[in-house]
């Protein structure tokens, strides 16, 4: 299997990934715009976009779209991200034309009827009720939103109830004519496809029908600033995650981080999970995570535990955290880069997998990195390496704690920190407080 690349006279990225085993394919437009590229005005107009996609063309209602694609046993669906937004289908190989043709037909042609709007204006205010009721997925909002204080890359996805209630048809309309022009899409396909013809039926589809983004799109670089949430509830446990600054996507140690997070909380035989969860008890959940963006990153662990157990768990996390700089094992190493091997290889048996790691490959890293250059990059890691990077995001910076439930044990990040590490608390955020 290889990835065959094309660019279109109108910079529209098509490429595609033939598996020749497989009766089914996976097909997306992947755009290189997501919440980060939204102005204070327009918060939560990407993912409301993404939803009105779905909402009618001039040539189908929604319930053709949803009619169309369901009649021949396929599947639509798309997501945003903080820099991305993904339109997709899975069909079988038959059914690719009609996919491609559904696909463009709700980027280039959606009505944004105002009735529609409404409604779905409703459903993303539902979706927000929903979100503040889930504990441990606020909480990852709170997180962001502290570790990039008063920024774009710091906002939740969702919006707020009065900026979802404000969006016009225009308004959504002037998001996407911003936005949404071929130099910033890639058409990513994988599975049983024939890359000419989907460069020839994208070609016809998008080749005339879409023009470039108006003018340069920069985004505000990222700030990582570190800072503190907490929030009482009366909940039977607590949401905790603790972070700090990460790598992006284009750095040396991007990879470095991500066997970092596995090592310290990757699994059952992660460091975290054996020390905290078996040896001592303190919570049912644990997990360490690396977030990278295209300029910035945040590495964090997540922890669930009752009220009783926070003011032990905490400590334990950053001495966990801090015991990483003074040494990681070989043997922490091999297996790390075992679990991470299979992750990849694993996820290329999927075509979905497959075309979203070609798109985001193609936005972020301007080309494919292959197996081969993937798996030498690990094998280069090393223990020491590991270490040395341990040492600079844990030890001598700066936090990021967000803490949602019975919190009132849970020490402040100054105590916190003082375990075992000085960190640059100076200026950092005032934290911010809430009850419910």
């Amino acid at each position: 299997m290889s990835v065959e690349i094309t660019r279109l006279s109108n910079g529209l990225t098509v490429a595609t990934e033939t598996m020749p085993t497989l009766e089914s394919a996976a097909l997306g437009v992947w755009v290189k715009a997501g919440a980060r590229d939204e102005t204070e005005r327009e918060h939560g107009i990407a993912h409301l976009l993404e939803h009105m996609a779905f909402k009618g063309t001039t040539r189908r209602t929604a319930r053709q779209i949803a009619e169309e694609i369901e009649d021949v046993g396929g599947e639509l669906n798309a997501s945003t991200s903080v820099e991305t937004t993904a339109f997709y289908a899975r069909v079988m190989k038959d059914d690719v034309p009609l996919a491609l043709d559904i696909l463009s037909d709700i980027l280039l042609d959606s009505r944004f009827d105002e009735e529609e709007l409404e409604r779905e204006q409703q459903v993303v205010l539902q979706e927000l009720g929903a979100a503040e009721d889930t504990p441990d997925d606020i909480v990852f909002d709170h997180f962001q939103q502290c570790a990039f204080e008063s920024q774009v890359i710091g906002r939740p996805i969702l919006g707020t109830r009065d900026s979802v209630r404000s969006f016009t048809p225009e308004d959504l309309r002037n998001y996407l004519k911003r936005h949404y022009g071929p130099d910033r899409m890639v058409v990513s396909a994988a599975g049983a496809v024939s890359h000419q013809d989907i460069v020839d039926r994208v070609s016809a589809a998008f080749g005339s029908e879409i023009a470039s983004s108006p003018g340069g799109i920069e985004r505000t670089p990222a700030l990582y600033t570190g800072g503190e949430f907490r929030e009482e509830r009366d909940l039977s446990d607590a949401q905790m995650v603790l972070g700090f600054k990460g790598r992006p996507y284009y750095q040396r140690d991007f990879y470095s981080a991500q066997v970092l997070s596995i090592i310290l909380g990757g699994g059952m035989s992660s460091r975290l999970f054996q020390e905290v969860r078996e040896t001592r008890g303190l919570c049912y959940a644990i997990s360490a995570f690396h977030w990278s963006f295209s300029d910035c990153g945040i590495f964090g662990v997540h922890a669930a535990t009752g009220e009783e157990e926070l003011a032990e768990l905490a400590p334990v996390i950053v001495e966990e955290l801090i015991r990483a700089a003074e040494g990681i094992t070989e043997k922490e190493v091999v297996r790390a880069r075992a679990q991470m091997r299979s992750s990849l290889l694993m996820s290329q048996e999927s075509p979905a997998s497959r075309a979203g790691q070609i798109a985001r490959q193609l936005m972020f890293n301007g080309a494919i990195i292959s197996n081969t250059e993937l798996l030498d990059r690990l094998a280069a890691i090393t223990a020491e390496r590991l270490a040395g990077l341990a040492q600079t995001t844990f030890v001598d910076a700066v936090p990021t704690l967000a803490a949602i439930g019975p919190v009132s044990r849970l020490p402040s990040l100054d105590q916190l920190m003082q375990g075992g590490a000085t960190p640059a608390l100076s200026g950092r955020p005032r934290v911010a407080a809430a009850n419910v």
